[in-house]
């Protein structure tokens, strides 16, 4: 079956298509379509060239060492802090502390914030929408401090039904934490009223940004959120480094969450003194190389520019969802009127673990199951979805395989129509 013809931006040079080394690696015979990209993206040569320089030429510990090595290497880290800044228009580089991706940051504000300051009686709200990262880490501190956590539900669209959010919200609540982009649904919250109605509240926002910061132009101060969570490996850079933006007065008066080399200022077995923000919550030797390849995944992005790719990926989207709404017995699991490059459905008479290794023989990658996001399933009465995620360097031609791909196991399970 062929995708009917719609409108389609052609404003992204397609070409960068072969920045990406591993498209043009076939799997299982055919041509790799690579729509994961909620779960990962794949990285640009730029990025793999990133980190092979750096253990070439650069490598040495970073900050605490005065030979040159040391101070280059300390320069290129910092460097990379600068362009998170860039990315998410933070008013400070010291704004950014470098984690192991979004998990990790949610954490260290849910136990360096949270155990300082929740107590019994207060809420934590988080959406029906969240991702485990952000649940889990609010049901923990919760549950030491005594705090309740409520949530916002979401309507049949898979929107937030903000009327709901707004009777949530009162004097108990401290923080409320939200994802920008629906790793799930694909649904665009409107963080920047949900803070402002956190911030009438008197409530602190975490924004889980994971989905977003490689879709769309995110700016923290427009948001005006306090807290801004993001991964690298999900915008083209490496894994095992993220970034958490916090406003520098909130983080100068959190606690360290972990303990060791770098994020003090004084240690003696009386009692220790620590350093400023970041430094304080980047205990140990960093993820060097990692951070310096996050900054090439930005810098990418940012030549490209994030408009351009925005514009990209949502004429892709509309193609996409008018194919697949062609397809017999199929039904797309959330409709929100502002939605980002995610195609999550089910297909009568296929369970998505079933569909997705069907489509894997045809080179097809897709996500099946419930994508960590187990209240989104519940909501909806299912097991799990099949996800299609889109990223810059998907095409039509690749929305076009996809469903001559569900045709194939529609008729292999002998359920077409």
């Amino acid at each position: 079956m062929n995708a009917p013809a719609v409108s389609f931006s052609e404003s992204l040079d397609l070409g960068r298509i072969a920045d990406f080394p591993i498209l043009s690696n076939p799997i299982r015979g055919k041509r790799l379509v690579y729509l994961d990209n909620g779960a990962t993206t794949q990285k640009p040569q730029s990025v793999i060239d990133s980190d092979s320089s750096f253990y070439l030429n650069s490598n040495a510990n970073i900050h605490r060492g005065v030979h040159w090595l040391s101070q280059h290497a300390t320069d290129l880290y910092e460097q990379g802090r600068d362009l998170v800044r860039r990315l998410l228009n933070a008013a400070d580089s010291n704004e950014i502390v470098f984690t192991r991706g979004t998990t990790e940051a949610i954490n260290l504000v849910a136990y360096s914030w949270g155990r300082a300051r929740l107590r019994a009686g207060d809420h934590v709200v988080v959406s029906a929408l969240e991702h485990h990262s952000n649940i889990v880490p609010w049901q923990l501190v919760c549950e030491q401090t005594g705090a309740e956590l409520k949530v916002i539900p979401i309507n049949d669209a898979g929107e937030l039904d903000m009327a709901a959010y707004r009777q949530l919200l009162g004097p108990q609540v401290r923080m409320v934490a939200v994802t920008h982009i629906s790793n799930a649904l694909g649904t665009v919250n409107p963080v920047a009223e949900i803070t402002r109605l956190a911030h009438e509240a008197g409530a602190l926002v975490l924004v889980d940004g994971a989905q977003a910061v490689a879709h769309q132009v995110v700016d923290v101060q427009q948001i005006g959120c306090d807290f801004y969570a993001f991964s690298g490996h999900k915008l083209y850079g490496p894994t095992g480094i993220g970034a958490l933006y916090g406003r520098h007065e909130l983080l100068q008066s959190m606690p360290p969450w972990q303990g060791g080399g770098d994020m003090i200022r004084t240690v003696s077995f009386e009692r220790s003194t620590y350093a400023d923000v970041p430094q304080r919550f980047e205990a140990g030797t960093p993820n060097i190389a990692g951070t310096i390849g996050l900054g090439a995944a930005i810098q990418y992005v940012l030549d490209i520019g994030l408009d351009t790719i925005a514009a990209h990926e949502h004429a892709l989207l509309d193609y996409g969802t008018a194919a697949l709404q062609g397809v017999p017995g199929l039904k797309i699991i959330g409709n929100a009127a502002d939605k980002a490059g995610i195609l999550s459905f089910v297909i009568e008479g296929i369970h998505p673990h079933d569909l997705g290794t069907i489509l894997d023989m045809d080179g097809v990658a897709i996500r099946a199951g419930h994508h960590c996001a187990m209240p989104v399933m519940t909501r909806f009465g299912i097991p799990g979805t099949a996800r299609a995620s889109l990223a810059l360097y998907n095409t039509r031609d690749d929305i076009d395989a996809l469903v001559r791909s569900i045709g194939a196991a529609q008729k292999m399970f002998g359920v077409e129509r």
